[in-house]
């Protein structure tokens, strides 16, 4: 009688077991229907990044800079598409002028915290570009010269856009004089398009 209460014991845990997945609807049905499941998940994750062709990169007004001697712009991402994508992490941002990228590339501010951001089409996302004056920098240091527009890479892209904006940048690598926060909801000041 022992041997047939231990064999009971140890089968009791392999039928909670079978119950609990039956009860979560995690069936061990056909290999299809797993399958299925997986290629649904893999197919969302799939279409939700936004891609460049998808996204309106625009420039919102200035404001005053969070450090002496710069000057913060909201930069625009608008779902331009008829797709629900999203965004996640930082843009890729340099600025260009005679053709060429000027200095080194926007670094990353870390005051916002990463998260992702879903957008429906026509709604918007922007992150904070913050310019600081290249006067600050040595000349020889930064070898000042004119950008005429900002190169944009959406997060996780190959593929840029470009924003026309005129301003002083540094042509040497060296000074960071760009600096860009984490992409973040909504337009970045409000009451503005």
């Amino acid at each position: 009688m022992p041997s047939l209460r231990l064999a009971w014991r140890a089968l009791l845990p392999v039928g909670l077991a079978a119950g609990l997945i039956a009860a979560l609807g995690v069936a061990a049905g056909p290999s299809s229907t797993r399958a299925e499941l997986t290629s649904a998940t893999a197919a969302s994750a799939a279409v939700a990044q936004c891609p460049t062709s998808s996204l309106e990169v625009w420039l919102g007004l200035g404001a005053g800079g969070a450090a002496a001697g710069s000057t913060s712009y909201p930069l625009e991402f608008s779902n331009v598409s008829s797709t629900t994508c999203t965004l996640y992490g930082y843009p890729g941002i340099s600025a260009i002028g005679g053709g060429s990228q000027l200095g080194s590339p926007a670094g990353w501010e870390s005051s916002v915290t990463p998260s992702m951001v879903t957008l429906a089409p026509g709604a918007t996302a922007h992150t904070v570009l913050q310019i600081t004056d290249v006067g600050n920098y040595p000349p020889s240091t930064c070898d000042p010269a004119t950008a005429f527009f900002l190169r944009v890479y959406p997060p996780d892209q190959t593929a840029s856009a470009e924003v026309g904006f005129s301003f002083q940048a540094c042509s040497s690598p060296g000074p960071v004089y760009l600096h860009v926060e984490a992409i973040q909801p909504g337009v970045g000041i409000p009451g503005h398009p």
